[in-house]
């Protein structure tokens, strides 16, 4: 596959981007040595592989999730700056 100015544009025109001159070029080039590295992999022969779902072969060990509390709402509210019975004060934050 070779990129050219048709597909530049259209790319430009989906990532709301604009390639003028030089620097049309210079991308132009850009994304034909990405395509050309990606095409590399052609190359490779991968009869018998298996796709890597995962990185590595670890499992991840969780804890059992449970509630429990340990500060009560009181603790919690004693050393606010303000409070107002049940909550805490703060400054209004939407205008």
């Amino acid at each position: 596959m070779n990129i050219d100015d048709e597909i530049v544009e259209k790319i430009a025109n989906l990532s709301k981007l604009k390639f003028e001159g030089k620097s049309k070029d210079k991308i132009k080039d850009d994304m034909n040595k990405i395509v050309d590295f990606v095409g590399k992999l052609n190359e490779m022969d991968t009869d018998g592989v298996d796709p890597l779902i995962y990185m590595t072969e670890e499992v991840n060990v969780l804890r059992e999730d449970l509630p429990h509390r340990e500060t009560t709402q009181a603790e919690a509210l004693k050393n606010a700056p303000k409070k107002d019975s049940d909550y805490f004060r703060i400054p209004k934050v939407l205008k």
